[in-house]
């Protein structure tokens, strides 16, 4: 019988999550990058159609801020450097935000 002590364990744990860490960062950028992506036709229908009622405002200014301050959390988590996660979730505010502006402008300015 084979005793196996908890260092061996902990030693075999980490080389079976070696490649985890890289694995996770692309599916991260793969799966962040079709989300901005998937704005694009909300941002189009708003823009073509002019209609908003379906489009709750205050929806997406919650999406905005939870955007935004995730985005400065991580900022400031990371030692105030810019990193993937950081970029990532400031061009989600950036796309909630065109979505607020258009649905604002369907809502308030078009005549």
């Amino acid at each position: 019988m084979t005793t196996v002590t908890a260092p061996q364990l902990a030693a075999g744990a980490a080389r079976s999550r070696a490649g985890a860490p890289g694995l996770l960062a692309w599916t991260f950028a793969l799966f962040n990058g079709l989300r901005i992506v998937a704005y694009l036709p909300t941002i189009l229908a708003l823009w073509e159609s002019g209609l908003s009622d379906q489009h709750s405002l205050l929806t997406w200014f919650i999406f905005l801020g939870a955007n935004t301050t995730m985005s400065i959390w991580l900022y400031e988590q990371e030692g105030r450097r810019v990193n993937r996660a950081v970029v990532i979730n400031a061009v989600n505010a950036v796309m909630c935000a065109a979505i607020c502006l258009l649905v604002a402008w369907t809502r308030w300015v078009q005549v």
